[in-house]
């Protein structure tokens, strides 16, 4: 296999044992069905490059892998059981979820087509907007640190907090969530900073 980046290597050692097989066979299978296949991390999972552009990205979880191209047919069927998880494939569990070798090629190919043809990534539609609560825009209008904070944030990770504030159920685990916003933005901290590497 050309190009190989050893961070692909560590991924796929530390995976969980069921997923490494996996892995590595889906690894194989790109690398055979396509000439010029590059490596990197992206996202924090190994991805494959074609022309300088992702291809796909695979990825292991605690109970599946997942293999999912980039610049994917929307209208395409997708295989058995797609739908259960992001890709193609839906949860790959062991070797014997993927397609067989050939399908797997062709589904390669119809991918490097689309990046050759210059075909753009999948257009996301903006979402609409979340409202702030007005709990919520009192609290901050009385912390200057955390309010400044909030404002400096782009869009998404203001919509963290929003959203979540927003979906309490109570008023009790409203007021505390607020609460607990408004410690972790005098921090500078994202709603989900305890994910972030």
């Amino acid at each position: 296999m050309a190009s190989q980046d050893p961070r692909v290597d560590a991924y796929i050692d530390t995976a969980a044992p069921f997923a490494q097989p996996i892995l590595r066979e889906i690894r194989v299978r790109l690398h055979t069905s396509c000439d010029g296949l590059e490596e990197a991390i992206k996202w924090g999972m190994p991805g494959f490059m074609y022309r300088g552009k992702i291809l796909c990205v695979m990825a292991a979880f605690k109970a599946h892998a997942t293999l999912a191209f980039w610049r994917r047919d929307e209208q395409a069927p997708k295989s058995g059981n797609a739908g259960e998880a992001m890709g193609e494939f839906g949860r790959l569990t062991q070797v014997k979820d993927l397609p067989g070798k050939r399908a797997f090629a062709v589904k390669v190919k119809e991918a490097m087509q689309r990046i050759e043809a210059g075909v753009p990534q999948r257009v996301v539609k903006p979402r609409a907007p979340v409202a702030m609560t007005p709990a919520f825009a009192q609290a901050l209008a009385q912390d200057t640190p955390a309010r400044t904070v909030f404002d400096g944030f782009s869009a998404g990770y203001q919509r963290d907090y929003l959203e979540w504030i927003g979906e309490a159920k109570t008023e009790a685990t409203r007021d505390k969530r607020i609460a607990q916003a408004l410690e972790w933005l005098a921090e500078g901290k994202h709603r989900n900073w305890k994910y972030e590497k």
